[in-house]
């Protein structure tokens, strides 16, 4: 958008308010935009950085270092070790007295999806390595940007309020955020801003239609023998979580539609002669309530305790993860709507376009171009009928805090989610320009909600009379869990030298594909 339009647009915006709606000044909103602007080069290097670190969930220990590092250099207090978990942290800065404003976005990577960027067709950059295949490593560089450039408005206007960032550790493994909330992370906190990478440029608002979950694993125990010699006198714990995984598979053709459940065998003995004595099964159980997660749960655990009595082993449980059904606020939601409007899409380049269709015509994808139009408002009429689907422990926030969740412009349309299509774009132009805008509609939000009580008068107002008469908060935690904070980490022992070798420079190259010797701006021959 040029500037004209864009002073415009936020004109038009502050004129929808009345006297005792009165959101941060175009002035002040302008200062902000420039704010992100200025440090355009300072979130491609951090966009860059982190992609390149690629670090899985509970395992982002350069990644966590390395943004708090920039926040505490820019006048924030970090506190490392949040809610106990190594890689997470709370960076908060006070201009005084005033709402307190929690911005966040995750930063884990995902296994087996390493991927050179800027290349279109499936090309690892470590065969077998973690990669960011989800774009995780864009949100938390946007959220810094955006942080710091409203810091320097409320400075310069004497604007009173708190700023607290902090990342999703292990968003992958949907195993951080409940633990927060129990924590006591969010005490004092008025509002929230969530953001995660989107092929689009909107917010939504109400039930969103995805499922909650709790993340499960059972272990059998049994009794080793001779396979071949003594059979008889053995107990086999594999036998137990087979018994377990056909049981479930029946019973899932007589449950509702809207339930996602699925399971990988983390181990399942030595060597085919030994009967295995200890195995254990991995379940997601996901669906769109409160009590229809702890159905599926229960139901789960009892095909365990009867996979056990059909082995004749013993089964423990251990909750690895949970994640609540998310609820977008309204009032936040429309407040942060309108500055998306005020700032609208990207400038696409030639390369831009080009490498997305590249980019889609490789992978056998239907061919779509750039956004270059706004999405409306997403509200639960214009989304409809929930038929159920994946999840985001951003959940358990949103029943604490009023909170929304931005989609910023940083991917391609159509590429396959989990998968190293989406790691594709994520350290080009595309991934840079998406943050930026994404930056500035976070920091005129803030602004907005700094100076204007009533709108966070309205969203707790919202999230009482309408979120929480909905459901009711009510996760799968007992005291005894504690977060999983051995995940991944013998994958990392191993690969962590590889990818090593892959980490940006920033003081030698401009950017990362520049290190990578890859020419983005050949993609603007492409037809």
């Amino acid at each position: 958008m040029n500037r004209g339009k864009f002073v415009a647009a936020l004109l038009a915006a502050s004129l929808m308010a009345g006297p005792a709606f009165a959101l941060a000044t175009p002035a002040q909103k302008k200062a902000a935009d420039a704010g992100v602007e200025a440090r355009a080069k300072l979130a491609q290097e951090m966009v860059d950085m982190v992609f390149s670190y690629a670090e899985p969930g509970f395992q982002e220990h350069k990644t966590s270092e390395y943004l708090a590092g920039i926040l505490e250099r820019n006048g924030f207090k970090v506190e490392r070790g949040a809610a106990g978990i190594p890689t997470a942290f709370t960076a908060t800065w006070s201009n005084g007295a005033g709402p307190k404003i929690a911005l966040g976005s995750d930063i884990d990577g995902l296994l087996g999806l390493s991927q050179y960027p800027g290349v279109v067709e499936m090309k690892p950059m470590v065969e077998g390595g973690p990669g960011h295949g989800e774009g995780h490593n864009s949100g938390m560089p946007m959220m810094v940007v955006a942080a710091l450039a409203a810091k320097d408005v409320m400075e310069k206007n004497g604007i009173k309020g708190t700023l607290m960032l902090w990342p999703g550790v292990a968003e992958e493994l949907l195993a951080t955020k409940a633990y927060y909330v129990r924590a006591g992370m969010f005490n004092g906190v008025d509002a929230s801003i969530f953001a995660h990478v989107g092929r689009d440029f909107g917010v939504s608002w109400g039930p969103a239609g995805n499922n909650g979950m709790v993340s499960v694993e059972y272990t059998f125990k049994g009794k080793t023998a001779h396979a071949a010699g003594q059979p008889w006198d053995g107990r086999s714990a594999l036998d137990a979580v087979e018994l377990m995984n056909i049981g479930w598979n029946m019973r899932r053709e007589h449950l509702p539609v809207t339930q996602r459940s699925h399971y990988v065998i983390t181990e399942g003995g030595g060597q085919p002669n030994i009967v295995p004595e200890k195995a254990s099964v991995w379940y997601y159980f996901r669906e769109g309530s409160f009590a229809k997660i702890r159905g599926l749960y229960e139901i789960g655990n009892r095909i365990a305790e009867a996979a056990a009595m059909a082995t004749d082993t013993t089964v423990t449980k251990r909750t690895l993860g949970y994640a609540a059904p998310n609820y977008g606020n309204k009032p936040l939601a429309e407040a942060l709507y309108a500055n998306i409007k005020a700032v609208g899409l990207p400038q696409w380049s030639a390369a831009d376009q080009g490498f997305a269709k590249a980019m889609q015509q490789a992978n056998g994808v239907k061919v779509e171009p750039l956004s270059t139009t706004l999405a409306p408002l997403s509200t639960p009429e214009s989304r409809g009928v929930s038929m159920g689907g994946g999840s985001d422990d951003i959940g358990d926030i949103m029943w604490t805090v009023p909170t929304v969740t931005i989609r910023y412009p940083s991917n391609i349309p159509n590429a396959i989610g989990h998968n190293r299509q989406s790691a594709i774009a994520m350290a080009t132009p595309i991934a840079h320009k998406g943050v930026i805008v994404g930056a500035k509609a976070v920091a005129m939000t803030v602004l907005d909600l700094v100076t204007t009580p009533k709108i966070i008068a309205d969203a707790k107002a919202y999230q009482q009379d309408v979120q929480f008469k909905s459901d009711k908060y009510d996760p799968l935690l007992t005291p005894e869990d504690k977060p999983a904070i051995h995940l991944n980490a013998d994958i990392m022992a191993k690969m962590r030298p590889q990818l090593e070798k892959f980490h940006y420079d920033p003081a030698k190259y401009k950017t990362y594909l520049e290190q990578l010797g890859i020419n983005y701006e050949d993609f603007a021959k492409v037809k």
